[in-house]
């Protein structure tokens, strides 16, 4: 179900937020021991769900929006009173303090936390492996990932654990995982909601995002969370910009040199087809050079890891999280982040470390600050001739638990998605088809990108291209 679907059924009675709450906790009881979305399952959910279906019986239509609506939360973002680990040994017993600020406005509209989802450590991921509380699977087919590192809000909601998710999204982490699991993805433009209360990977490029069964419901999320916050001075207030227009018909451009890059051919024709599809409906699709977009990539593993080494300095062992005592102070330090650390948070942080050290950082970090400004001019001269832009979300489907153990065919995944994330634009995959592999039919995912605070524009088109086909109202 989607969100308005449930609100409907809440205000007619016809089925109560105890009701969604207690057929959600059947399927996580049943199937989350193997597929392992959540890390933590918060059992007083169950009040929360029997005060919202009295609060429909007595109120109605003039409920709060998300009254009752079962929603998971990645486990990077605070709850206060709840475990927020990170999926890592650093933070496996830390209490969240507050709340984010995403969690207030959720909490505001009567929202009703279903649990904290499985993530790559300190969202450093792809795929959801790379978790100190093991490997999130994907309901479509359990042999594969469910993309990362959202990996966990994604698999709660294609499994039906929750009507909706929040994740983070620094390189894609939101869109890969609706991606490979067949749901909505979407990923705001940076700043128009807030960070405050979100685990830092890369301050620069997170984002809180949502995945949802539809764009409307993403649209309705979006509206709760965005705007300005006095907690967070990278956040955008709604006057800032001018909205970007909405229309009848868009301009699409595909930047075709771009989509040779590693991908599937099945993948490939799913897209062709959603492109004919546009055509069809009357929308305009042309050919686009975006030459930049190909060093996105680089330049990303240049920059987050960067913003990793600095953002992780603070899990020294001294203030919170594990610590592991030593001789000294400094074997503390080191002991510590040996073992409160995963593999791959080691090598991010190595790599940024590198790329900041004196005589490499103008060779290395600088210029990827360099390709950063010219793909944001880049984007914003193609952006004069056409409304969004169009890619697949991935080049491939969910690929298999352990297929990609060389690090660098991991960071291929990511290589249509981190583009957004480095010019800061909006973005959302809505699923397009599917492809076969080994008998089971696996989603793919369809990106649409938009100017700088066109997040609007996305919904429009989404629900045309994506709610609107499938008669989801």
């Amino acid at each position: 179900m989607t969100i308005t679907d449930l609100r409907k059924k809440f205000i007619e009675g016809s089925y109560t937020p105890l009701d969604a709450y207690t057929d959600m906790r059947k399927i996580i009881d049943t199937d989350d021991e193997d597929i392992n979305a959540f890390i933590e399952v918060f059992d007083d959910a169950r009040e929360s769900a029997v005060m919202a279906t009295l609060q429909y019986e007595k109120e109605g239509e003039s409920t709060p929006t998300l009254l009752g609506m079962p929603i998971a939360i990645k486990n990077n973002i605070l709850i206060k009173g709840k475990k927020t680990t990170a999926a890592s040994k650093m933070l496996a017993n830390y209490i969240a303090p507050y709340d984010a600020t995403v969690i207030t406005r959720l909490k505001e509209q009567g929202a009703l936390f279903t649990g904290g989802t499985n993530l790559d450590e300190f969202a450093m991921g792809s795929s959801t492996e790379n978790s100190a509380f093991g490997v999130t699977k994907n309901p479509i087919d359990r042999t594969r990932v469910p993309g990362g590192s959202s990996g966990g809000s994604g698999a709660a909601v294609a499994m039906g654990a929750s009507v909706a998710a929040l994740g983070t999204d620094t390189g894609g982490s939101v869109r890969l995982p609706a991606s490979f699991c067949g749901i909505v993805g979407f990923k705001p433009t940076y700043g128009r909601i807030s960070r405050h209360g979100l685990i830092a990977m890369g301050s620069s490029l997170d984002q809180a995002g949502t995945l949802t069964n539809s764009v409307r419901d993403s649209e309705l999320l979006f509206d709760v969370l965005k705007g300005k916050d006095r907690f967070d001075a990278t956040t955008i207030g709604e006057d800032t910009y001018p909205k970007v227009q909405v229309k009848e018909k868009y301009r699409i451009g595909i930047p075709r040199d771009f989509l040779q890059e590693g991908m599937d051919a099945d993948v490939l024709e799913v897209f062709n087809a959603n492109v004919s599809q546009l055509v069809s409906e009357g929308h305009e699709v042309v050919d686009v050079s975006l030459p930049l977009m190909k060093r996105g990539l680089a330049a990303y593993y240049i920059v987050m890891p960067a913003e990793v080494s600095s953002n992780l300095a603070r899990y020294d062992g001294m203030r919170y999280g594990l610590r592991v005592e030593g001789e000294d102070l400094l074997q503390e330090y080191m002991k510590t982040r040996a073992e409160g650390f995963g593999a791959e948070v080691k090598r991010r942080i190595l790599l940024g470390t590198y790329v900041l050290s004196a005589g490499y950082y103008d060779a290395y970090y600088g210029k990827a600050e360099n390709v950063r400004t010219m793909m944001r001019a880049e984007l914003n001269h193609v952006y004069e001739t056409v409304d969004l832009i169009m890619t697949p979300t991935a080049p491939t489907p969910a690929f298999k638990i352990g297929e990609k153990s060389d690090p660098l065919s991991m960071y291929l995944a990511d290589i249509f998605t981190v583009p957004v994330n480095l010019t800061g634009v909006p973005a959302i995959s809505v699923p397009g088809g599917t492809v076969d592999r080994d008998g089971v039919q696996l989603p793919v995912g369809i990106q649409y990108i938009a100017p700088h605070v066109g997040d609007e524009r996305l919904f429009d088109f989404g629900k045309k291209v994506y709610d609107e086909v499938k008669g989801i109202v």
